[in-house]
């Protein structure tokens, strides 16, 4: 696993390691608006985790997925908050690859 100081450290870090997709999350799947591909969550797994917890302000908190197609096609990010500014995205269905 990868260490990052901030959440643009590690969206730029995982971008040069091919997670080039930025995912967003619309009724239960996620969208790529570059390839207009949609996956469901049983669709791909959670390949890193990292958290970031602000300092001196709460709204800094955030969290970055690195996600993977199960057939290893498409590598993306999710970044969401967490804690009170977290918008109820059902993540639960994600699966951490092992």
């Amino acid at each position: 696993m990868y260490n990052y100081d901030t959440v643009v450290d590690a969206i730029n870090g995982l971008k040069k390691r091919g997670f080039i997709i930025d995912f967003n999350l619309a009724f239960k799947q996620s969208i790529c608006e570059e390839s207009s591909e949609c996956l469901t969550p049983s669709d791909y797994f959670i390949i890193e985790t990292y958290r970031f917890e602000g300092d001196s302000n709460p709204s800094d908190e955030d969290i970055v997925y690195a996600l993977e197609s199960k057939d290893g096609k498409i590598k993306g990010i999710f970044t969401g908050a967490f804690g009170m500014y977290n918008d109820s995205t059902d993540l639960s269905k994600l699966q951490n690859h092992h």
